[in-house]
């Protein structure tokens, strides 16, 4: 999918108003990760905490009854582009650390860790379990060999 400078500037600006609800001199610091989640059909693009609570939303209006087979995974990548340009605002998030900005489709099924964040570790665009099931299922077997 080509990304229109309009998507890109209303993902920007759906950072910015991430970063906004959780500005660094603030005394409160939450415990949450961000969740992501895009509706294929309407175009939504919706942030929310870990206890549901909306923080913001826009419509990305290229996204809007877009039928791609690979839609999450572009928006993904075009999501991760994003982040990490907006890297150093999002590193001052006032949140608990680790936290992680995370991809979900309509039904809140993780699709995606966009953003993990730790102390000293920034992982953007590579999920933090990925092979971890065939590095278990190896395992797994070596151990029943045994």
């Amino acid at each position: 999918m080509k990304t229109s400078e309009q998507t890109i500037q209303q993902i920007q600006r759906a950072i910015r108003k991430i970063c906004q609800k959780f500005p660094a001199d603030s005394q409160n610091t939450p415990i949450t990760d961000i969740h992501i989640r895009v509706y294929q059909e309407t175009g939504e693009l919706l942030a929310f905490d870990d206890d549901d609570n909306e923080i913001t939303r826009c419509v990305i209006e290229q996204w809007i009854e877009n039928k791609d087979d690979n839609f999450y995974q572009d928006v993904a990548e075009i999501l991760r582009k994003q982040l990490q340009e907006q890297q150093e605002t999002i590193d001052q998030l006032n949140i608990s650390k680790p936290f992680s900005l995370v991809l979900e489709d309509d039904e809140k099924e993780n699709l995606a860790e966009l953003y993990i964040a730790d102390d000293d570790t920034v992982i953007i665009g590579k999920d933090l379990m990925e092979g971890l099931e065939k590095d278990l299922d190896s395992f797994l077997e070596q151990i029943l060999k045994e």
